[in-house]
């Protein structure tokens, strides 16, 4: 190499040399920049409501024994029309009253006979209550003894006959509740930032959990729980 290109070189390759310095440091910034982009706290938000419940199902009961099984047939028709007509008496309507077929057993017919047993056949009357009218449901079941002046005892002690108290309305409360979530979410992530000396950045990631509908009690099933757990991801910034 000529002595006059010696000079050249040399600005060349310093020229080079701070390139890549410059290039460095700038790589490295970005670099660092992303790596405390990377700094996250994830949290999760709860939301709860409570609410009563818009739909009723109630399976009344009840059962009617004899040995003359016409006669058994004229008991169980006379008891159903009674029961049927005091539950429109009650103000519910025809549509949403179901009577099923009675079930009638035949106890001698199993081969075996309890001497201990009275009557031959036995007929279990099954009729559905489903309304929306939740609290005229609740005020008629404390009414229901009156039927027994009329021989009619209403089984409500075991598990079939039971009433049944259903939310359905969950997309009126789910706008309200996600937005309650999220807030809840927020506010435990920028008192985490808060105590890491740190700045609350923007949401990477969220999650919506399920939502849950159960009885607020044993006492009141008629009032529901409903609740939903939100998971979020925000960044931290310095």
């Amino acid at each position: 190499m000529s002595k006059t290109n010696t000079p050249s070189a040399l600005i060349l390759g310093s020229l080079l040399c701070f390139g890549l310095i410059m290039l460095g440091n700038t790589i490295g910034d970005k670099l660092l920049k992303m790596k405390a982009m990377e700094r996250t706290v994830t949290v999760k938000g709860l939301a709860e409501k409570e609410v009563r419940a818009n739909v009723a199902i109630w399976p009344i009961r009840f059962t009617e024994v004899d040995n003359d099984l016409n006669n058994l047939y004229q008991t169980v028709q006379t008891k159903t029309d009674r029961v049927v007509d005091f539950l429109k008496q009650q103000g519910f309507s025809e549509d949403e009253i179901t009577v099923a077929l009675p079930a009638i057993e035949d106890r001698q017919a199993q081969g075996y006979v309890d001497p201990n047993v009275k009557y031959r056949y036995a007929a279990k009357i099954s009729i559905s209550l489903y309304t929306n009218n939740v609290d005229l449901l609740l005020t008629t079941r404390t009414s229901m003894l009156s039927l027994a002046k009329d021989g009619i005892a209403i089984s409500d002690q075991d598990y079939n006959s039971k009433a049944q108290f259903l939310f359905t309305e969950l997309n009126k409360v789910k706008p309200e509740m996600i937005q309650s979530a999220t807030q809840n979410a927020r506010q435990v992530a920028e008192k985490f930032a808060i105590d890491s000396d740190s700045k609350l950045g923007k949401i990477k990631k969220a999650s919506q959990g399920q939502f849950s509908i159960n009885d607020r009690d044993s006492n009141t099933p008629y009032i529901k729980k409903v609740r939903i757990v939100s998971t979020l991801t925000y960044y931290l910034n310095d």
